[in-house]
């Protein structure tokens, strides 16, 4: 069987049951796939050995009949996860020769569905980002090119969705904040789904902003992104915010009929300025659904336009509170300190020296708005009008609305470099359609539907009910099917 890294994980699954290739194949073959992509910056900690040793124990369940979905299946996960004995920075200078001696649950869960993992991916530090330009790695580059530019595979999980727009794990983990996998997603072709807050397990996941922080899955289709989702979700003791639900077969629920379905298209996200590529994109997303036999209905949510100030108040709050530990003492790797320096100065070198800029702004930005005098003036303001962007949601589901449809970004890919720091506030803009999801704890996919004038591809995002997934995913199934999106980006690296 030739092509085996292009193989879907439904596919895959389906072939390691028949014979016709086996784990230990299937993970070589990324490997070599992955050694030959070092221009992508995706994977930044092989782990081959590791690899190689868990495709081996598949290959033995799988022929002993004992054999989830995932058996077998190669995998890539995001350097946010915790993995045991394998270095886990969450690709920051501050976490430099960092083995934890644990295993994140999500990650766990993985393992012992008996997945193979092939490394960890890159990212933006901690999280904070759009663009994956804040690593400490170095840049994550997108497979798509249509020029001499290299262009941004989107952030925080840009890694992910670099290696798996370019077949070089079959699927990824990713976490969502405020558009971490939907925004990547869309700007690499492939799928990703947010789940519900509570709805995967943040213990052992380096955290950002706790309120915010979801995993989930990264994968090249609907289906796949459902066997994914299956295997990562469940309650877990060690996470106080993990929900105590039973966990749907959510790759049952695709059967693609969305007749009588309701889909509610909100006015607000007609954003001054939209590119008419996106408003047309977004329109056929809209006739596809119609013509799947849903009705489509407009509605309000009417205050989107306080999201992103209300995000970039709470994030930078949470992640100045997290990011505290941090301080040469109990966690992060200490600075060189010269004789007579106290502790202020081990605190101030250690951080000045393990934090990126960007990393830098948002704590300086949290710590100011939880600050004296200022607290109830910011954050105690973000959180009513958090409540409120809530209860807009609640409204329209109570109207009976199954799904949201809007565009996922507010453009294509661009080139990396092009957004500078002079003006982060331009960066922060490509938010503008996920973080509310975030803030309102839903569950939120994106899926491929379309390409720009230029050839890169385009997302549209499907919002939907609290612990609804599975109907979510059906919704986005029906939207695949309709669009039939097949681009695949040309290998250049």
């Amino acid at each position: 069987m030739s092509d085996l890294t292009k193989l879907k994980i439904a596919e895959a699954r389906d072939a390691l049951r028949k014979g016709d290739v086996t784990s230990l194949e299937l993970t070589e073959a990324c490997l070599g796939a992955i050694d030959a992509a070092d221009a992508l910056g995706a994977f930044v900690h092989k782990t081959p050995e590791i690899a190689t040793e868990r495709a081996r124990a598949a290959d033995d369940r799988i022929k002993s009949g004992d054999a989830p979905d995932l058996c077998g299946i190669p995998l890539g996960i995001k350097d946010l996860f915790c993995t045991e004995a394998v270095p886990s920075q969450a690709a920051s200078k501050i976490l430099t020769d960092f083995r934890p001696e644990y295993e994140s649950t999500v990650s766990a869960k993985l393992r012992d569905a008996g997945a193979v993992m092939l490394g960890k991916l890159n990212m933006d530090e901690f999280a904070m980002g759009s663009s994956n330009e804040t690593s400490t790695y170095g840049n994550a580059v997108n497979p798509w090119k249509v020029d001499d530019r290299s262009l941004t595979p989107g952030g925080s999980s840009g890694g992910s969705a670099s290696a798996v727009a370019a077949d070089l794990c079959l699927g990824a983990t990713g976490t969502d904040t405020g558009g971490s996998i939907r925004q990547p997603a869309a700007f690499t072709g492939i799928t990703g789904l947010k789940p519900t807050y509570g709805r995967c397990s943040r213990w052992g996941i380096i955290a950002f902003a706790s309120s915010l922080d979801q995993a989930g899955p990264m994968a090249k289709d609907v289906r796949d992104t459902a066997i994914l989702l299956s295997a990562m979700c469940g309650h877990d003791e060690k996470d106080s915010t993990s929900a105590d639900l039973p966990v749907p077969d959510f790759e049952a629920a695709l059967t693609g009929d969305i007749k009588g379905k309701t889909i509610g298209i909100p006015r607000e996200y007609r954003m001054e300025g939209m590119p008419e590529e996106i408003e047309a994109l977004w329109a056929e997303g809209r006739k596809m659904l119609e013509d799947a036999g849903a009705k489509v209905v407009d509605i309000s949510l009417p205050h989107t336009k306080y999201a992103l100030p209300t995000y970039y108040v709470i994030a930078p709050a949470e992640a100045s509170s997290n990011l505290a530990r941090y301080d040469g003492v109990r966690f992060g790797r200490r600075a060189k300190l010269d004789q007579g320096d106290g502790i202020v100065e081990m605190y101030e070198k250690t951080r000045a020296e393990g934090f990126g800029a960007e990393v830098k702004r948002r704590v300086m930005v949290g710590t100011y708005v939880l600050s004296a005098g200022f607290y109830d003036a910011y954050y105690n303001r973000a959180r009513k009008v958090r409540t409120l962007i809530k209860r807009d949601f609640d409204e329209a589901f109570d109207q009976g609305v199954d799904a949201i449809l809007t565009p996922t970004t507010p453009s294509a890919a661009f080139g990396l470099g092009e957004m500078t720091e002079a003006d982060p506030v331009q960066m922060y803009l490509n938010d503008v359609f996920t973080v509310t999801v975030n803030l309102a704890g839903l569950p939120g996919i994106s899926v491929p539907a379309g390409t720009d004038k230029q050839g890169l591809p385009l997302g549209l995002q499907l919002i939907g009910r609290p612990w609804e997934e599975a109907d979510l995913l059906n919704t986005a199934y029906a939207l695949e099917q309709a669009a039939g999106f097949v681009s695949k980006p040309t290998k250049w690296w």
